[in-house]
């Protein structure tokens, strides 16, 4: 499908490298910087065209370097199960690893997936196993879509990538931009010195509070996790099965299982 981005020209930087980088180093000209803004824009309206129908989502962060033989990708294509035994829409990057494990374990169930994909210069191809998927340039739009449908965050082992998304989730809910949407992280092995260093370095400088502190919740249960996503999102938040948002056709949101 051809979107609103496509329809703009090519932009690129003075020596040839990608217009996100000349973007982001200093003042530009102004022509230069009125149409990347566009391009941000239209990539924020080609991200809520694609996913406007896709139900109420939890969104599982987490590394795409593990293969499918890892306990933590294992761990991650369950959870993705419960999750969409549970009726949700397992949202996640549209990559591999982790990734690729909470969508797979969706669509093991006949559960529904979307994925939030990225381009990179070394390309990050999508997973196989994705309803809707749309890829971006900008990470900052990336992270707005995997906020905007999510009714919960899961974070499985990761990178500096799932760091900024937990950071990001904490810091919205801790600034009150977003409801206090359970954030899970599982893997006490994995995720438990971080927060410790965070109880003995932040919390202990009062640069944050305890409060914030209680916005992670940290356990080695998928089932646990499952179940504190499931409670919130329909005792808190009331999410319900409801009938799903009619199409408008003069809107053109036909063709729902299309990929962008």
């Amino acid at each position: 499908m051809t979107g609103p981005d496509d329809e703009l020209p090519p932009i690129t930087g003075g020596s040839g490298e990608p217009p996100e980088i000349r973007f982001l180093a200093g003042p530009q000209p102004r022509g230069f910087e009125l149409m990347h803004a566009l391009r941000i824009f239209f990539e924020l309206v080609r991200g809520v065209r694609t996913l406007h129908f896709v139900g109420p989502c939890v969104t599982v962060f987490g590394s795409a370097r593990f293969g499918e033989d890892h306990r933590y990708y294992k761990q991650a294509r369950a959870l993705g199960a419960l999750l969409a035994q549970d009726g949700f829409t397992v949202m996640t990057g549209g990559g591999p690893g982790i990734m690729e494990a909470a969508n797979r374990g969706a669509k093991d169930v006949g559960g529904r997936t979307a994925g939030c994909n990225i381009e990179l210069p070394h390309e990050q191809a999508p997973n196989a196993y994705l309803d809707r998927m749309v890829t971006f340039r900008h990470f900052y739009v990336r992270k707005v879509m995997l906020m905007k449908y999510s009714y919960a965050f899961v974070a499985m082992p990761g990178g500096f990538g799932t760091l900024d998304e937990i950071s990001e989730a904490a810091t919205l809910m801790q600034t009150g931009k977003i409801e206090d949407f359970p954030l899970v992280l599982v893997g006490r092995e994995f995720w438990g010195p971080w927060i410790e260093a965070m109880r003995t370095t932040m919390l202990a400088a009062g640069s944050i509070d305890e409060s914030d502190l209680g916005l992670l919740h940290l356990t080695d249960s998928i089932q646990e996790a499952a179940a504190l996503i499931r409670d919130a999102a329909t005792m808190r938040f009331g999410v319900s099965y409801a009938p799903k948002v009619k199409r408008r056709w003069w809107m053109g949101e036909f063709g729902a299982l299309r990929r962008e």
